[in-house]
């Protein structure tokens, strides 16, 4: 079954994807606005929520909110670009579906494809060391609060811990009781962050407003790239909303727009609630500070940092299982393509003890990871290979005399615009590598 849609009086075939049969006739049963929308904004908000006061702290609540409002339309930008190249692919083979790396092949080639390879294979590498030094941290923190015994305990055992915990849970636990765990892990972090918000706002300190440190705020770019990304899950919105243009703008408008309100309240908050004195030593100092710590350790009251508590582990396990069934995903298919069928076991042994090594190595390489991610592998994937396809596809089109279905405003305007953010923010980086 198809739709044709008019367009410039030409006609556009949207295929119907979510079909079944029950026996008698066809039911059509497409996916739901409200469903994508949920899917974006449960990918967005994951751990890098947690790294968001460190990187913003230097330069203040004013001048952090407005980079964080830039970022969102960057990616805004990109996650509409990607949704736009992924649907026209569809329209051009006739597929229902596509993922973003088979998108990547189809316009740019092999070499395209690996370098979006390589770029997936170090975001999610770099997440997972992020996720595992971090969780670890935590865990191992309340455990021998718990039990009393602080700072005895190498770190080592916290990341170690973490992994196997967590990674044995996701390697031994069918799909579907995996499923319900972690929607009661994303219904407790829910709950603890607006437990956050209610508790936190009662410490929130007016002066803090007032401090302003523009220069600074160029520091914390990467890390919020990495805390609104969600393209990853753009192409299984195009799938679900069957092509549909107005839906699928709609849902990733609103979809990454709830997170954006999450994260601005709650940089708000949490960076209200230190006391100016600790902020302006910092500045001062220029060393690299996590405020978290201190509503971690009680000093805001006991119940506020148990609940941050509560949220940071489990903000950061939402994201663990979905990297690594990412990446579990990601080594499959290359699996199937080589037509070496790897076991289950290696294929995870392969995703959790490299980071996991790396972890317990360096444990203090959270907010390390968050930065390289997000200037690199965000950057490639989030806006130049994206943009470089549509810019491929647009001349296609011109060529056959196809119909193009674009979901961003600006043209080629708009594509090199995006081309340039992502190779100034890349280069930035670089230079302050080579200058540190």
């Amino acid at each position: 079954m198809n739709q044709v849609l008019k367009s410039e009086q030409k006609q556009v075939t949207r295929l119907f994807s979510h079909l079944e049969f029950d026996g008698n006739k066809l039911n059509h049963q497409p996916g739901s606005v409200l469903g994508s929308t949920a899917l974006i904004a449960g990918t967005t908000v994951g751990a890098g929520i947690l790294a968001l006061p460190a990187v913003t702290l230097p330069s203040g609540i004013l001048p952090s909110t407005i980079v964080i409002i830039a970022v969102w339309l960057y990616t805004l930008f990109s996650g509409l670009l990607i949704a736009e190249v992924t649907l026209n692919i569809m329209g051009a083979e006739g597929m229902t579906s596509i993922g973003f790396l088979a998108t990547v092949e189809k316009t740019l080639g092999k070499t395209g494809s690996r370098i979006a390879g390589g770029a997936y294979l170090f975001k999610h590498y770099a997440l997972l060391v992020a996720y595992i030094s971090k969780g670890g941290d935590i865990l191992l923190s309340t455990l021998t609060k718990i039990v009393g015994l602080e700072n005895i305990l190498p770190n080592w055992i916290g990341t170690t811990t973490f992994t196997l915990l967590f990674g044995g849970i996701l390697y031994l636990g069918k799909e579907r009781f995996i499923q319900k765990l972690n929607s009661a892990f994303v219904a407790i972090v829910i709950t603890s962050f607006l437990g956050l918000l209610l508790l936190g706002s009662g410490q929130v300190k007016s002066s803090q407003f007032l401090f302003q440190n523009w220069q600074a705020v160029g520091g914390a770019v990467s890390v919020i790239c990495v805390a609104l990304f969600y393209h990853n899950v753009v192409p299984v919105v195009v799938t679900q909303l069957e092509g549909d243009i107005t839906k699928i703008r709609k849902s990733i408008i609103i979809g990454s727009g709830i997170p954006l309100m999450m994260f601005l309240a709650w940089n708000a908050v949490i960076l209200g609630s230190v006391s100016p004195d600790i902020l302006q030593n910092n500045s001062q100092s220029g060393s690299v500070f996590d405020p978290l710590q201190i509503l971690l350790s009680g000093e805001a009251g006991e119940i506020l940092g148990l609940v941050l508590t509560v949220f940071s582990e489990f903000a950061i396990i939402t994201s663990f299982i979905g990297f690594v069934y990412g990446l579990v995903d990601f080594f499959q298919d290359i699996s199937r393509m080589t037509k070496n069928q790897i076991s289950r076991f290696p294929i995870f042994s392969l995703v959790l003890f490299p980071p996991m090594s790396l972890g317990t190595i360096n444990p203090s390489i959270f907010f390390t990871a968050l930065d390289y991610t997000g200037i690199f592998s965000v950057s490639i994937l989030g806006g130049i290979i994206p943009a470089i396809m549509s810019w491929q596809q647009r001349e296609k089109q011109k060529l056959t005399d196809g119909i193009y279905q674009s979901l961003i405003p600006g043209g080629k305007i708009t594509l090199i615009m995006m081309i340039t953010v992502a190779l100034a923010l890349i280069c930035k980086r670089i230079f302050s590598m080579y200058a540190n």
